[in-house]
């Protein structure tokens, strides 16, 4: 999965304040995703260059932590708080998409701040939202609740839902080897 990460994944979304992405002409649907470790960022790109979408992916105007702890910690924070994580830029052409394929990490349970504030910065009143989520054993949580809320004038659908917490799962299987090694640093 993390060959398919490094792909190039073309034909952007024109974003609000970006220069040098393209747009295909006559795209009705839109892969947004937002993700940490590439899982998603994978799932991303199959469906973008499956269906030929334009694709964006949200970034938060300030990035997470790469410390993986600290920011499961900060996302915490954030969940706590109801605090939206300010994005990067906007899709500058929303009107133009019929479909949104939005895909995001489970963090906390949830969907992340990022996504939540992706949605209040864009109207998708009638438009089809249809989510694709990764997760690390948690299922979706109640991700479905937040796209609800936060994308009410949306006909959101059933959407994509895989386990694949790597990051996790190798610190855990990392830390448990280092502790039946026995060795000290």
């Amino acid at each position: 999965m993390a060959a398919l990460a490094t792909l190039p994944l073309s034909r952007l979304a024109s974003a609000s304040g970006s220069s040098g992405e393209q747009r295909q002409l006559g795209a009705r649907a839109l892969v947004a995703y937002f993700s940490r470790s590439g899982n998603t960022r994978v799932v991303a790109g199959l469906i973008h260059r499956t269906l030929r979408t334009d694709l964006f992916e949200i970034r938060p105007a300030t990035p997470y932590p790469e410390d993986y702890l600290e920011t499961v910690e900060l996302a915490r924070q954030e969940r706590d708080s109801g605090r939206e994580r300010a994005i990067e830029a906007k899709v500058g052409n929303m009107a133009d998409y019929d479909t949104v394929f939005l895909g995001f990490p489970i963090w906390g349970e949830t969907a992340p701040p990022v996504i939540r504030a992706f949605l209040s910065a864009h109207d998708l009143s009638g438009k089809t939202l249809i989510p694709f989520v990764t997760h690390g054993g948690y299922g979706l949580g109640n991700s479905q609740s937040v796209l609800a809320s936060h994308a009410p004038k949306a006909r959101l659908r059933r959407g994509f839902v895989m386990e694949a917490d790597q990051e996790r799962r190798t610190m855990n299987q990392v830390n448990d080897w280092l502790k039946k090694a026995k060795v000290s640093g």
